[in-house]
């Protein structure tokens, strides 16, 4: 009964596998590294190895075939000046990358996920040595030392505001997508660049985009890079996304206390050889104890700024759009996780949403959403950071607010009464909401 089963089954072990076909072949090219990534229809093993004179990298596609419509020889980006494809002898496709310099490379294969198929993805990083202590690939990016710490309010400092701005996804990951076919990486890269140039142009203020074109940066990469810029706010643009058309609106997220706790263990394992700062303290010679209640305290103040900040921002954002939620959420987002500046990421609409994909589509839908952004981060500072904001600020002025009392600005920005007096030829303690404070510098 069960032998043509069993005859059936072995004749199927007996067929060869059938070829993959490379379907397509596509370079991102970023400012630190440029991706490969080969767009296979079946999944294919690889290797891939260096040569010299001249610099190239070759990478063996198994029981792989070069389909129709990917030509021989194609032009390259980034450090790459050419592509270059034929035939391995045994079989298989052989890919040579034609560089312009020494290269360090890293490959890895990804199953399907989404739209995409089987892929195989090949990175290029300038040769340059790794750190002492640490493999190439995994190289931690050192953040200099601060003039001050961004979570201690109080400590002036010489240098501008400096706000790490992350635009979402890039490159091959475009993130979700609209019913008009408007992808989420377009999206973020456009509010990102608008919010920059709103925080250019505010006196004592300067932004540091972590992406600036159509490239990927990896998630933990984001955040290292903000460090090493010495951020004082990391705010990551994304759009929100999900299978019901109907829901839309904007939201806020800083890190979960477990994210802060994952992140937490991890900085305690591995501080002696990143020798990672806080608030500008070393960790690497201190012991289990103290280094942890450290990174606590600098963990727990970062959270607490963020969600000041993300409560800020929701107010302005509500008056563009829908909120789909009204108080700042928290998540373990990777990007979130720097332990010593105060973190969000901004979902700015659900680009799924027709209504909201206009409004994300739309240059002034844009300039709202960043204008929103730029106003959170502006108050935030005024108010959660007044010295801050101050010290950056040639000619600080203050905006009263509904509640606002003479001696409550007084305080806020440490100066007297009567020094605030006479800085504004004030006679009494009356203020009206939409007065502008001169804050003196000194008493």
């Amino acid at each position: 009964m069960y032998k043509p089963l069993l005859f059936v089954a072995a004749a199927w072990w007996a067929l060869p596998l059938q070829a993959a076909d490379l379907k397509d072949l596509r370079i991102w090219a970023g400012p630190d590294s440029t991706r490969v990534v080969f767009d296979l229809d079946d999944a294919a093993d690889h290797a891939l190895f260096t040569l010299q004179g001249p610099d190239r990298i070759v990478i063996d596609l198994q029981k792989t075939e070069l389909a129709e419509q990917v030509a021989n020889q194609l032009d390259g980006k980034g450090i790459i000046k050419r592509v270059r494809t034929g035939k391995r002898e045994g079989g298989g496709l052989r890919v040579v990358l034609d560089v312009s310099d020494s290269v360090r490379a890293k490959s890895f294969s990804l199953p399907p996920s989404g739209h995409y198929g089987h892929r195989v993805v090949v990175d290029l990083y300038a040769d340059a040595p790794a750190p002492a202590g640490k493999a190439a690939d995994t190289a931690v990016v050192q953040a200099p030392a601060r003039t001050s710490s961004p979570t201690m309010p109080g400590t002036l400092r010489e240098r501008p505001i400096v706000i790490a701005i992350d635009a979402g996804h890039g490159g091959e990951d475009p993130g979700a997508s609209g019913p008009s076919g408007l992808q989420e990486k377009d999206v973020a890269l456009r509010v990102a660049r608008q919010l920059k140039a709103r925080v250019d142009a505010q006196p004592g203020f300067s932004a540091v985009m972590i992406r600036d074109g159509d490239y990927y940066v990896g998630l933990r990469d984001r955040m290292l890079k903000a460090r090493e810029a010495q951020a004082d706010l990391f705010v990551s643009v994304h759009a929100n996304a999900f299978h019901d058309k109907r829901v839309r609106g904007s939201a806020v997220y800083a890190l979960s206390q477990g994210g802060a706790t994952s992140e937490h263990a991890r900085m305690l394992a591995d501080r002696e050889n990143q020798s990672d700062l806080i608030g500008g303290v070393g960790l690497a010679d201190k012991d289990d104890t103290l280094a942890a209640v450290l990174i606590d305290i600098s963990q727990s103040s970062a959270i607490e700024a963020s969600i000041d900040l993300g409560d800020r921002i929701l107010g302005g954002l509500g008056k563009v759009t829908k909120l789909h939620k009204h108080q700042v959420q928290q998540a373990g987002f990777a990007v979130l996780k720097a332990p010593d500046i105060p973190s969000i990421l901004v979902e700015t609409a659900f680009i799924t949403n027709p209504d909201d994909e206009r409004l994300l589509a739309n240059a002034e839908g844009q300039r709202k959403i960043a204008d929103s952004i730029m106003a959170g981060i502006e108050g935030y500072f005024s108010s959660y950071r007044p010295l801050q904001y101050v010290a950056a600020n040639d000619a600080p002025n203050y905006v009263v607010r509904n509640g606002d009392t003479l001696s409550h600005v007084a305080q806020r920005y440490r100066v007297s009464l009567n020094s605030l007096r006479r800085a504004n030829r004030l006679s009494g303690d009356l203020l009206r909401v939409g007065d502008v404070l001169s804050i003196p510098t000194s008493n």
